[in-house]
């Protein structure tokens, strides 16, 4: 199934995004406590469509495909790093992300985010599917200069969490099996990474035990995996287009703020 969250004349709703991308069948309730189907059926073209989650926790995988780890001239790391984006930092399909004022050099990062769907605590790799809700694309944007002094001192949050740095979309694939899914992301039509699931270091499974053994996952948490090699800068006037196999395309405008 393939659930889009979305809003018609300012209510918001869950559906089922139909073959083609041009209809949705409307669902009452959510995913995490139930859907049903009500039997209406909208338009694409009467919608607009949100993030997939409402206010969610979005947490982060630095450093976990190992082209990138060689791009940014680093060594494997002992344990896997992960960092928090707060919910204010989230978009949907064609918002903006918005270039800070003073941001110097803005990157993005496209990754394959998964979305949880039931409570998980202490879960073994062998059984994080079944606490798995389904995934979307997801781009970590990050101002780098912040992160590499806020890095220095053992902290990451400014430089990975002002506002519109959490894009997410356009749907939650449910069936999907995320081990070898193909990644492409775009600045204005050219290529710039292009990468498989498969060669994350810590995969799917893994990455839900592992944050699941210290912390207790909730339903509508977004994990993002990791990027890939070809990360790079952004400026207003851009736009990004993260691509993941089976899930679609996740495309955001680059704004200036204050515009």
């Amino acid at each position: 199934m393939r659930i889009v969250r979305y809003a018609v004349d300012g209510v918001c709703h869950y559906g089922e995004m139909e073959a083609g991308d041009v209809r949705v069948a409307r669902f009452e309730g959510d995913p995490f406590t139930g859907l049903s189907p009500t039997g209406k059926i909208d338009e694409v073209g009467d919608v607009v469509v949100l993030a997939p989650l409402d206010r969610p926790r979005v947490f982060g995988f630095a450093y976990n495909y190992a082209s990138h780890i060689d791009e940014t001239d680093r060594e494997v790391p002992e344990v896997p790093v992960c960092f928090m984006k707060p919910s204010t930092a989230v978009i949907g399909p064609d918002d903006a992300i918005v270039y800070p004022a003073d941001g110097e050099l803005i990157h993005f990062e496209g990754e394959l985010v998964v979305v949880i769907g039931k409570e998980a605590r202490r879960v073994k790799p062998s059984e994080a599917h079944e606490y798995i809700l389904g995934y979307t694309c997801g781009n970590d944007v990050s101002d780098r200069i912040v992160q590499r002094k806020e890095s220095a001192f053992g902290t990451l949050l400014i430089g990975k969490g002002q506002d519109t740095f959490a894009p997410l979309g356009p749907v939650i694939e449910t069936e999907l099996d995320p081990s070898n899914l193909s990644l492409t992301t775009r600045v204005n039509g050219s290529v710039t990474q292009s990468a498989s699931t498969a060669d994350l270091l810590l995969d799917v499974p893994g990455i839900v035990s592992y944050l699941s053994r210290y912390l207790t996952l909730l339903p509508g948490d977004a994990i993002m995996t990791g990027t890939p090699a070809g990360v790079g800068p952004i400026r207003p006037g851009d736009e990004v287009e993260v691509e993941i196999e089976g899930i679609g395309v996740l495309r955001n405008p680059v704004v200036a703020e204050g515009v």
